[in-house]
């Protein structure tokens, strides 16, 4: 299996966190997304710890709630003891009614409006991360109307390939997002922070992209940011007292993809750090991390029952599930590979090359093609693995349909997180 929280029982059911898939598609029917709550707590760790043996000081992990957002995730996150970073006011609202501690949240995003800021100030955020002037200009001025001074890190560009997914690249010079080193703009937005009265800048930040495996791009990433702190000391004498170098740890959604120990990969960026704060002549900042993916991504699995077998002669065998692309996008946006199993039969042969179908009205609502499968009959459970990230959080009502219940597995126990909608939830704003 490609991840240790998977199994088969001795009915031949696919298992996940210890739980039997088939009965939990009974009991709360399908689409269905379940999560395991102790997977997510591990990983939780693993960053937290690693991070400060690392980098020491007050260096920790920041969940990327982008990937997952819901109530019960910021419980647990602040269970854990870790901050969390946002891109939305929703995510923020979402946090907020969770009690997440706002002190320990960043809000991220490149287009953040004048409401926005407002209500992330109201709500005592503990950052920003400024992505650009214009904004840079808004958050001192709705900061200077409540008295106060904003705690920022500044987005930097550095400028990086770390060689994944175009669409989900977001370090290099062409790139929505912050101001490049390259072009000078990094300078320029750091030295106009620094000018303005009601913030107060702590450092910067960068992200170059996600579903990395390689722990190279990181080292470049840092290598990159260090000389930049150490160019602003020189210059402007400045320097900065928390560099954030983003998520993008990859995980295993194949067979094929090789198994990461974000540990080892923390721990090697770490003794770079050390070599090039002594090299350049700076003091090391607090370092912080953003997973999302590699904190939820292979603790998430989707189920599905199997409608229609379409077998086209000479071309392709369709299998139709009753979910698609209004709960899991990503294979339309990103071509993005999963594994899929059948979950009441997971010990036959897989003798039958299936593309695996949505029941939305496009024809690109594709789960995965070319899918080796036990020949799949009506009422089967299809099982989609590693969908914890980026599935319920994308997920939406195209054709109208409900999204699904999002259901919590935590030793025995199981538990409803997120209900499933109703035809009701979907026409409740209109007029």
């Amino acid at each position: 299996m490609i991840s240790d929280n998977i199994s088969i029982n001795s009915a031949g059911h696919l298992c996940f966190a210890g739980h039997d898939t088939v009965e939990l598609a009974r009991k709360y029917g399908t689409p269905l997304y379940l999560i395991d709550e102790q997977r997510i707590r591990e990983r939780c760790r693993i960053y937290a710890e690693a991070m400060k043996n690392a980098f020491g000081g007050d260096s920790h992990p920041l969940f990327a709630s982008k990937a997952l957002s819901f109530k019960r995730i910021y419980e647990i996150i602040n269970e854990e003891g870790i901050g969390t970073d946002i891109v939305s006011p929703g995510e923020l609202y979402t946090a907020v009614l969770a009690g997440f501690p706002m002190e320990k949240a960043y809000f991220h995003g490149n287009n953040k409006t004048d409401e926005d800021i407002a209500f992330a100030i109201d709500s005592k955020i503990g950052y920003f991360v400024c992505d650009n002037i214009e904004e840079l200009k808004a958050i001192n001025a709705e900061a200077g109307n409540r008295g106060i001074r904003q705690n920022i890190l500044l987005r930097i560009t550095p400028g990086i390939d770390p060689h994944t997914l175009e669409k989900i690249s977001t370090g290099k010079v062409d790139s929505k997002f912050g101001a490049a080193i390259e072009t000078g703009q990094a300078e320029e937005i750091t030295a106009a922070a620094l000018a303005l009265p009601n913030i107060r800048l702590r450092g910067f930040h960068c992200h170059i992209g996600s579903q990395i495996f390689e722990f190279e791009p990181f080292c470049d990433a840092a290598r990159t940011m260090l000389s930049f702190i150490a160019d602003i000391k020189a210059k402007h004498g400045y320097e900065a007292k928390e560099l954030n170098l983003g998520g993008g740890m990859a995980v295993r959604y194949k067979a094929e993809h090789p198994t990461i120990s974000y540990a080892d990969n923390i721990a090697q960026i770490g003794i770079l750090i050390d070599s090039l704060c002594a090299e350049l002549g700076i003091n090391k900042p607090t370092i912080l991390m953003e997973p999302g993916r590699s904190i939820v991504g292979d603790a998430g699995m989707t189920l599905y029952t199997a409608g229609t077998l379409k077998e086209i002669k000479g071309f392709k065998t369709y299998v139709s599930i009753d979910g698609g692309m209004c709960d899991n996008p990503r294979y339309a946006l990103y071509g993005s590979p999963y594994t899929v199993m059948l979950a009441n039969r997971a010990n036959d042969e897989a003798d039958c090359v299936c593309t695996v179908a949505g029941r939305c009205c496009e024809s690109g609502d594709l789960i995965q093609e070319n899918v080796a499968l036990p020949r799949p009959k009506r009422g089967d459970i299809v099982a989609v693995l590693t969908t914890g990230a980026y599935n319920y959080s994308m997920s939406s009502n195209y054709n109208r349909l409900p999204r699904p219940a999002l259901v919590m597995l935590d030793g025995d126990r199981d538990y409803v997180a997120v209900r499933r909608e109703t035809y009701a939830d979907i026409v409740r704003n209109d007029v």
